[in-house]
């Protein structure tokens, strides 16, 4: 490989990890509108393993705007990503695939103030693996796909939910 190839595998890189990354902010702010400008026009999102919907980035965007109503802190981290490139139109490094493990603390919306000395731990925490598609277009790269597979919860009272 030489260096010119080696710089732009690099810079491609950088340009999908801080993708990834301002999908995670956007989630967390409940930026809905960031949210959807990080997919392309097709691109499509997967929360059924989490009890959510699939269908269209458009789509999906309002059911989380919704279903995350209830949880105004949310901080959740994706770690350990694994990235490939691959070919699109006989062409190399049009798409690339992110594997990454996730865990998101949450904290639900509370009912009245906050006694004084109370826990400010998350109400709720799950964890899992998302499976991100990429692809390159001219306003950069975007995802096509997100799947998330939660594998497992802790609900309120410190209640643990295995899914797999």
């Amino acid at each position: 490989m030489t260096q010119r190839a080696e710089l732009a595998t690099v810079l491609d890189r950088l340009a999908v990890d801080g993708l990834i990354t301002e999908y995670a902010a956007a989630v967390d702010d409940g930026d809905w509108t960031a949210y959807r400008t990080l997919f392309a026009p097709d691109g499509r999102a997967d929360y059924r393993s989490a009890g959510g919907v699939q269908g269209p980035a458009e789509r999906v965007a309002d059911w989380l705007a919704e279903s995350l109503r209830i949880f105004p802190v949310r901080q959740h981290l994706i770690v350990n990503r694994r990235l490939r490139f691959g070919p699109l139109a006989q062409d190399t490094g049009d798409t690339a695939h992110v594997r990454a493990d996730y865990l998101n603390p949450m904290r639900f919306t509370a009912g009245g103030p906050r006694e004084p000395g109370a826990s400010t731990a998350p109400d709720f925490v799950c964890g899992g693996r998302y499976s991100f598609g990429l692809v390159r277009t001219a306003e950069g790269w975007r995802l096509t796909e997100v799947v998330v597979q939660e594998k497992w919860r802790r609900l309120p009272g410190g209640q643990d939910d295995r899914l797999g």
